[in-house]
């Protein structure tokens, strides 16, 4: 990849994953310098010569959600104004990603109005990881790469099956509720002879989850339930509880993004889970959670927009 042409910069939220995905491509990794005013104002800028270059940013809108956001349009905006060729941005978290439809009377689309933002800023392509809903993608007019990191939980769960001496057959791989269906078949394809199951639940006010029914036979099996969001763990101990009071032996859980808001962690690690593993869209060290890097493939997807090549099905999240 021609260094001379393309940068890849970070900003705050994900320093480690872009250190990462840089060493992989073999590119030095800028540094936006970003800093406050006095009154909270954020500025950030570069100090190297963008004109005419392409440029990847890699930044999570994660907590604090509104600042990384300003972050970003702000160090967009200094980019168009040095006259940068192009402007990719790799959001492996797209926050506001759970307001993308109105609920209720007087409710806004913010995941439609940050799209709409970034658009009128200047972003030439948006790169992403596990959205919401399949939907976002259309709130956009620039091309959208949406990620999906199961081959990654397939590879760790496939391992961590023999570890525990579970075999597949045993497993029933389960869907904390209906919208994220899509994700529990597609990892039962990738651990062979495995079962599917639901949780039928209702979510009466936002972060709070009530479980109705399991759909499935979850009797004297290893469940291994995936989500894309894990944020104030309500949802995953209220389907945790659920699944051992129909009689599972053992339940494992994954996540794409762990926000863990409200000390959810610390919850979920004191409950009756067997394993918790995110991977390192948004960043953090919690001893008791394992991590899946999503590095290789955010590079796979660069070295593929610069150079050609072939990204796997399995990798784009079709719905």
């Amino acid at each position: 990849m021609d260094s001379n042409n393309v940068l890849l910069y970070s900003l705050t939220a994900n320093p480690g994953l872009s250190k990462e995905v840089a060493d992989i491509l073999g590119l030095p990794l800028q540094q936006a310098q970003v800093s406050h005013f006095a009154d909270g104002e954020v500025m950030a800028r570069t100090s190297n010569n963008v004109r005419n270059k392409k440029i990847y940013i890699i930044q999570s809108t994660a907590t604090p959600v509104a600042e990384r956001l300003m972050e970003l349009l702000v160090f967009i905006d200094a980019l168009k104004k040095a006259k940068a060729k192009e402007i990719n941005l790799v959001i492996p978290y797209y926050g506001f990603c759970r307001q993308d439809r109105i609920a209720k009377r007087g409710e806004p689309i913010t995941a439609k109005l940050v799209a709409t933002i970034l658009e009128t800023v200047g972003v030439s392509r948006i790169m992403t990881m596990d959205l919401h809903t399949p939907q976002i993608t259309g709130f956009f007019s620039v091309p959208v790469d949406d990620l999906s990191p199961i081959p990654l939980f397939g590879q760790y769960y496939r391992q961590k099956l023999k570890e525990i001496h579970v075999k597949t057959k045993d497993v029933v791989v389960v869907s904390p509720d209906h919208g994220s269906i899509h994700r529990a078949r597609d990892l039962a394809s990738e651990i062979p002879d495995s079962q599917l199951g639901i949780i039928d639940k209702r979510r009466p006010a936002p972060n709070t989850a009530e479980v109705v029914n399991v759909v499935g036979e979850v009797k004297g099996k290893t469940c291994v339930m995936i989500d894309d969001i894990i944020d104030t763990g309500g949802t995953v101990l209220a389907s945790v509880a659920a699944l051992y009071e129909h009689g599972a032996k053992a339940v494992l859980v994954g996540g794409t993004h762990g926000i863990f808001s409200k000390q959810s962690s610390i919850e979920l690690l004191e409950s009756r889970i067997s394993d918790l593993v995110v991977t390192n869209s948004i960043e953090s060290e919690i001893p008791g959670v394992h991590t899946i890097s999503i590095a290789p493939m955010i590079a796979r997807l660069i070295e593929v927009s610069e150079d050609g090549g072939d990204i796997p099905d399995s990798w784009m999240a079709f719905y």
